[in-house]
């Protein structure tokens, strides 16, 4: 199969591998899959990954190990992480905090920019036919905003900020906003500005927020991807308000502790989360992608997807 390769000196290649079998899991033939921020961290070294990268996918059930062929032919997503349901980390947290996970397209684990990939069938979601392809390759980081309002309690009038206007960002502020916040959009770029207004978002550039807004959300949401982002947010939060972060990336992030105990703030990390919850929010229209699609390019145009990738939204393989 053609399969998308991160090698062991951060390089992408096309090449040929071999198509996984089912044994215990399900193949699927990916239909198409998105480039994230985390994909881009990837290649920077983020979690010393090497092998087929792509996390974010939608493609269809082709085989399996046995007890499971009623996949067979069905549409899906996948969650992305593997546990094995019996360790400390599984027992304490889910198998999402497995002490020996593997994480699709992250750790130990081929990932989606590849014709196919395996995953268990406990990770599987089937897909409605009203949702097409590229609103289903965002099922997976609509999970991931998801998740936030499962972590933190956020109801009518909570006032928000999302710092990082970008693919995570904005679908994390629509989820807060399903929720009933109200959210201010912290951008850094005109063109951030121009897609959350398209959203229906009030934005301001970082600069200007920490100016004017300064101390005055309940919540705010880091999804910036850079180091930066925690001192922005932390400059944003009220006292006993809270700090969510969804970013991931190579690197360290030089923190201030004694405002954080002074003002007594909560920091609550956030990763993956509910797979049904996203389905619903995008099928019904309140959480709306078409805004933060970019382009769209086939395996072999790698090169330049992952470049128009740096520079903006979300950019889709079709995988056909």
């Amino acid at each position: 199969m053609r399969a998308l390769v991160l090698g062991t000196d951060g390089t992408l290649s096309l090449r040929d591998r071999p198509k996984p079998s089912a044994g215990d899991e399900c193949v699927i033939r990916v239909t198409a899959a998105g480039i994230c921020g985390t994909d881009l961290e990837l290649l920077r070294g983020y979690a010393g990954f090497s092998g087929v990268p792509g996390h974010e996918f939608v493609g269809v059930v082709e085989d399996t190990g046995a007890g499971d062929s009623a996949w067979i032919a069905r549409r899906v997503v996948g969650e992305i992480t593997v546990g094995c349901g019996r360790c400390a980390g599984c027992r304490a947290a889910g198998r999402g905090h497995c002490d020996v996970r593997t994480v699709l397209g992250i750790r130990d684990r081929d990932g989606a920019f590849a014709e196919y990939l395996s995953l268990p069938s406990v990770n599987l979601h089937a897909i409605p036919a009203s949702l097409d392809d590229v609103t289903a390759v965002f099922v997976e980081p609509t999970a991931a905003a998801c998740r936030v309002v499962e972590q933190v309690e956020i109801e009518r009038g909570t006032v928000a900020a999302v710092v990082g206007a970008g693919r995570l960002g904005l679908l994390v502020a629509q989820v807060l906003r399903a929720q009933g916040a109200d959210v201010t959009a912290i951008v850094r770029t005109e063109s951030s500005r121009a897609t959350a207004a398209a959203l229906g978002f009030e934005s301001v550039t970082v600069d200007t927020a920490r100016r004017s807004l300064a101390r005055r959300f309940d919540v705010v949401v880091d999804a910036t991807g850079a180091p930066a982002g925690f001192a922005a947010a932390g400059a944003l939060v009220r006292p006993r308000g809270t700090i969510v972060l969804k970013s991931t990336f190579h690197g360290e992030t030089p923190v201030s502790f004694s405002p954080l105990v002074v003002d007594e703030i909560t920091v609550v990390g956030s990763r993956c989360g509910p797979f049904a919850r996203a389905i619903d929010l995008l099928a019904d229209g309140r959480v709306d992608v078409k805004p933060l699609v970019t382009a769209a390019y086939p395996l072999e145009q790698f090169a330049q997807a992952f470049e128009v990738a740096k520079r903006g939204l979300k950019v889709i393989f079709r995988v056909d």
